[in-house]
């Protein structure tokens, strides 16, 4: 079973910085979408970020789309999240998910997926905090 383990959250101020460490466990971690989701309070699960199992495709929700920025590094079975020019509407839960079954017809397309009904697996999530 993969599991993953989410670090780097905290309390911030209006436009810091953060940057979000995922470690995924599993053999196969090279072959895995990648993606990050966010639980604002009262709110539901909103798509934030997501990294392809290349690596070679990525995709933003509209709202963080040029302020963060996702990547992978698969020696290290880490996915991270870098955050910068927080506003107080990015203070939310943020999860890591991994989609770690790709159909090969899908996977020669490189897909980077905004659903999380797509994504298996899912870490215990680590609170950001923006406060101005």
């Amino acid at each position: 079973q993969v599991q993953l383990v989410e670090s780097g959250g905290g309390l911030v101020k209006t436009g810091g910085s953060l940057r979000l460490f995922c470690v995924v466990s599993g053999r196969a971690f090279s072959s895995y979408g990648l993606a990050w989701f966010r639980a604002p309070p009262g709110k539901e699960h909103e798509f934030v970020a997501g990294i392809s199992w290349t690596g070679g495709s990525v995709a933003y929700g509209k709202s963080v789309k040029g302020r963060f920025t996702i990547s992978r590094e698969n020696a290290k079975n880490t996915v991270f999240l870098q955050m910068d020019n927080l506003v107080s509407e990015d203070t939310a839960v943020y999860f890591c998910a991994a989609r770690t079954s790709i159909p090969v017809d899908e996977a020669l397309r490189d897909p980077v997926s905004d659903v999380a009904p797509d994504y298996d697996s899912w870490g215990q999530g680590t609170q950001v905090t923006v406060s101005s």
